[in-house]
């Protein structure tokens, strides 16, 4: 019997966005970026606020399998400021994703959705960020993205 990898929850980062900027067709797909305006990290030992700071840089291919690759920070409730990359790809249906272009409401369970966020920050307390591998399922909603972060134990 193979291994089993095993996870834990730990917090979940709401990052509200801005409207779509688009690039247009860079030959690989279409390159679009999404200002991170706010928001909220929420966890047993972890809570404080998205900073209005940063974007998601996405490539949709043609085949719509989005790449993305957000940078932005956020700021915990007793100070401290974590710098946080996140990459990971969005991929579903062709008629789900083209409603989700469109802000329209789509069902996050329809959609494959999974990152691998890197956490940076001098703050002792939470360097455990820097010192584990985390996985994130996310959902995209019309005015943020809901990261579910999960630590791999």
């Amino acid at each position: 019997m193979a291994p089993v990898l095993e996870t834990k929850y730990v917090f979940t980062i709401t990052a509200r966005i801005a409207d779509v900027i688009s690039a247009g067709d860079i030959g690989t797909g279409v390159r679009r970026i999404i200002p991170i305006i706010g928001g909220e990290v929420k966890g047993e030992g972890i809570s404080g606020k998205v900073l209005p700071l940063g974007a998601d840089f996405q490539i949709i291919r043609p085949n719509e399998l989005i790449e993305l690759e957000a940078k932005y920070a956020f700021e915990t409730d007793d100070g401290a400021v974590v710098y946080v990359e996140n990459k990971g790809m969005r991929f579903g249906p062709v008629e789900l994703l083209q409603k989700l272009k469109r802000g329209e409401p789509v069902d996050p369970k329809l959609i494959y959705f999974r990152t691998v966020p890197r956490f940076e920050t001098g703050h002792a307390k939470y360097r455990w960020l820097m010192e584990n591998i985390f996985v994130g399922s996310a959902a995209r909603h019309a005015d943020r993205v809901v990261i579910d972060v999960h630590q791999v134990l």
